[in-house]
């Protein structure tokens, strides 16, 4: 039995076009996603670095990487996986400080 994925955390790169726009605007198409935040990490004359959360029921990271790809993106990490009948949030432990 597989948990439904609700949020995932990336770290991906594109190149200048698309833009974030537009970029944003395609992931929030793929099946599953139900909201997606894009914030620019940093950017260089060919590539942007991009920090993306995506919110739903039942993400299909296959889908939503595929999507990236078909932009001419990659995805360099996974950096948050929340799984389950609800989102959890991350709680501060002492070897967070």
């Amino acid at each position: 039995m597989n948990a439904a994925i609700r949020r995932l955390v990336l770290d991906a790169m594109k190149p200048q076009e698309p833009d974030i726009l537009e970029f944003a605007d395609t992931v929030a198409d793929s099946p599953g996603v139900e909201a997606v935040n894009v914030v620019l990490v940093e950017t260089d004359r060919e590539v942007q670095n991009l920090k993306l959360t995506v919110e739903g029921d039942e993400i299909d990271a296959n889908a939503l990487e595929e999507a990236i790809t078909d932009l001419g993106g990659t995805v360099h990490s996974i950096d948050q996986v929340v799984c389950g009948d609800r989102l959890v949030e991350q709680v501060e432990t002492p070897q967070d400080k």
